[in-house]
Parts: C-alpha cells; sequence; structure tokens
C-alpha cells in the first residue's frame, strides 16, 4: 500500500481536499483519508505542496492510428474503399509505440478513446486504451468502445470528388438508414438460420443490441439533429462527437439524453461547418444538464494540449470545476467507464498525475504518472 499526501487531491468529482492522503494498493484506489489517519504499514510518499488529479482521459482522438509527422504511412484510420465498414476495428491499426502515447504520459493522460476517422458514413469499431504499454491487447480496457460515424462535409467531400454516393446530405442519411434496415434484416435472418455469417452485420448488430453506442461526428446544427433523428428511429445509444453547433440547438440536444464530446475547439475553423465554433458550446451544454467532455480531436491538435483546452475553455467562462470533470468523470461516463475510470474513489482503478502546482495553470509542472498504481516513466 502506498500513501500519497501533503498536497492537494482533486477526486474527479469536483470536489477537492487538502490535508488528506489517496492510499493505493494493488493498482486500484483504495481510499482517501485524514493525514492522521495514514495506516502504519504504508509507504508514504510526501507530494511536497503539489497536486494529484486523477488521470486524464481524451475520449475523442486517433492516437495510434493517425501517427504524427509521418504522413500517408501513419494513415491508418480512414478505410475509404468503401462509404460503409463497419467490418474494421482502430485496435488492428493501432501503432502503440507512436510518440503520441508518450506526450500523453507526459502531461497525464492515462485514458483515450481511440477512433476511426471520419471520412465514411459507418467507419468502423473503436476502442478505449490505457497510454501505457507496447501491446494494443494489453492496453485495451474497452474493444469494441463504439461504432463510428459521420455526418456533414466529409463524406460528401472523400465520396463526392469521386461522383459517388454520398454526395449530399441527403445522400449520407439514407446510406446510414438502408444500413440499419439491411442490418436488422440479418438479425432476423441469423436467428432463423437463413443467412450467412458477415463480420460487418454482425459488428453493427452489437449497436442495436445495446451492447456499444453510435459514436457519430457531426459538426453542424442540421448534421446534429439528423442524427438525433435516426437515434429515436432506430433506437440505440448515441454519443455526438464534436458537435461544433450545438449550442445553436442546445435544447433539443437536452432533449435526447445523449453525451457530447466537444472539440477541438483550439484548431482553426477550417471548414465551413466548423465556422461557428466556439468555447460558448460547453457552457450552453452545461446549462442544460448535458454531459460534456473536452477533446483534442488528437492529431489535430496534439495529445498533450488537452489540458491547455481545458484551460482555455475556463479562460472562456467554463467553471474550473467542470473543466475538470469535462477531462476526469464526464469523459469517463462518456465512455461508459465511469466504474472504473476518472474518479479517485474507492475500487477505482489507480490512474493519476501529481504536479508542482494547479494542473490548469500555465507554470505548473509535471511530476509523475501514475496507471495501474504504477509510475509511468515515458521511453521516449
Amino acid at each position: 500500500m502506498k500513501a500519497f499526501y501533503n498536497g492537494t487531491i482533486f477526486n474527479g468529482d469536483g470536489e477537492k481536499y487538502e490535508g488528506k492522503a489517496l492510499l493505493i494498493e494493488d493498482g486500484k484506489v483504495k481510499r482517501i483519508v485524514k493525514e492522521g489517519d495514514i495506516p502504519s504499514e504504508a509507504e508514504k510518499v510526501d507530494v511536497r505542496g503539489g497536486y494529484i488529479t486523477p488521470g486524464f482521459i481524451d475520449v475523442h482522438t486517433h492516437l495510434g492510428v493517425s501517427e504524427e509527422g509521418i504522413g500517408q504511412a501513419g494513415a491508418d484510420f480512414n478505410e475509404t474503399s468503401d462509404p460503409v465498414t463497419p467490418e474494421v476495428r482502430a485496435l488492428d491499426g493501432l501503432n502503440p509505440l507512436e510518440e503520441g502515447f508518450q506526450n500523453a504520459i507526459r502531461t497525464g493522460v492515462t485514458t483515450v478513446q481511440v477512433l476511426p476517422g471520419s471520412a465514411n458514413v459507418i467507419g468502423g469499431e473503436m476502442c478505449t486504451v490505457k497510454t501505457s504499454g507496447s501491446i494494443a491487447d494489453h492496453m485495451a480496457i474497452a474493444a469494441p468502445s463504439g461504432m463510428k460515424a459521420a455526418f456533414g462535409e466529409n463524406p460528401k467531400r472523400v465520396y463526392g470528388s469521386r461522383t459517388k454516393k454520398p454526395i449530399t446530405r441527403m445522400g449520407i442519411a439514407s446510406i446510414f438508414r438502408e444500413e440499419m434496415y439491411r442490418t436488422k434484416e440479418y438479425m432476423e435472418k441469423r436467428k432463423a438460420g437463413t443467412t450467412d455469417f458477415k463480420l460487418g452485420y454482425e459488428q453493427l448488430a452489437k449497436v442495436l443490441r445495446k451492447e456499444i453506442p453510435f459514436r457519430i461526428h457531426a459538426h453542424r446544427a442540421d448534421d446534429i439533429v439528423t442524427v438525433l433523428r435516426l437515434k429515436k428511429e432506430f433506437d440505440f445509444d448515441l454519443t455526438l462527437e464534436h458537435g461544433t453547433e450545438a449550442h445553436l440547438i442546445a435544447d433539443h440536444v437536452a432533449m435526447h439524453d445523449v453525451s457530447v464530446s466537444v472539440g477541438p475547439t483550439m484548431s482553426p475553423k477550417s471548414k465551413i461547418e466548423t465556422s461557428q465554433k466556439s468555447w460558448h458550446t460547453l457552457m450552453e451544454l452545461e446549462m442544460r444538464g448535458v454531459n460534456i467532455a473536452i477533446t483534442t480531436d488528437h492529431p489535430v491538435i496534439a495529445i498533450e494540449h488537452l489540458l491547455v483546452s481545458a484551460s482555455k475553455a475556463i479562460t472562456a467562462g467554463l467553471s474550473e470545476k467542470t473543466a475538470m470533470k469535462a477531462v476526469t468523470s464526464n469523459a469517463a461516463k462518456h465512455l461508459g467507464l465511469e466504474d472504473r475510470i476518472g474518479h479517485l474513489a474507492s475500487g477505482m482503478d489507480a490512474d493519476f498525475a501529481i504536479w508542482t502546482g494547479h494542473p490548469f495553470h500555465y507554470a505548473s509542472t509535471h511530476l509523475s504518472t501514475w496507471i495501474n498504481g504504477e509510475k509511468i516513466e515515458p521511453t521516449v
């Protein structure tokens, strides 16, 4: 057992403690106790007035499947042979040795969700991994953690340039709807034993059985409304990814009980559908009780700038408490992993980071990152 004391502890649920110690044992958080109640058998670790936070979580990245600085050789996130590729899996394209994982560790990011890209209407399965390790299978804590789909400019641009459907937003929605009906038909025929195994439909069937959610890329307000319409039509679980114009229809979004990953807000307004990009999106959704998480969309914004994004949100008006939750407990809820990560509470994974000062302050220095109770040293 280790006891981390003499610092300020953020628990991930919006609370912070002074004069208390974090106890960990066997890779799990044991509990938070008063410093005077540290068990005698515990190995004490003095954090010297520093700050302890839960390991940070980025819910929407292409880490390891869209590698920085090596061009097409590291571009393994868009299988653009067809606009519908539910059979592919991000885990199969993930390179754990990409430098971005080490940069994540250096900045206290302990868990990331790795998604296929947004070129396809249906892009394949994603996975959620811890940031330490060299074997993707050992790093994964949820594989699959969802099915990717995308609406708006990206599928239009990729396939419209080939004069191939989808050329319009109508085409995107029709492809999506058709695949849902085909999946339902496939499920009925498989149950009756009258059709052969098809991997893509098997993986889509997980969505319709609510084993995994759809995680759907949508920036523009009308695309978000279309996605919510389809959610109601086919009754699947959903998270909205990006949600750039969600603040323009915040009441409508709030009615549909969805979590929204917002970002990458620090990036330029590089497309027409991101022209309304604003930190205000976070505040409007929070005011209506929508679960929000902040994302870098790495490598659009490098993973090591997740905390910078949270800090910028605070500067724009988001409360410090909510900003912390948006990269810890809210992010864990977005992933459906709130019973394991995102909090420093009894029984949770012992994933945390230690800082010289408040982690959202520009002058604070990262001291160490711990994953599953082990101190992780960056290798590059």
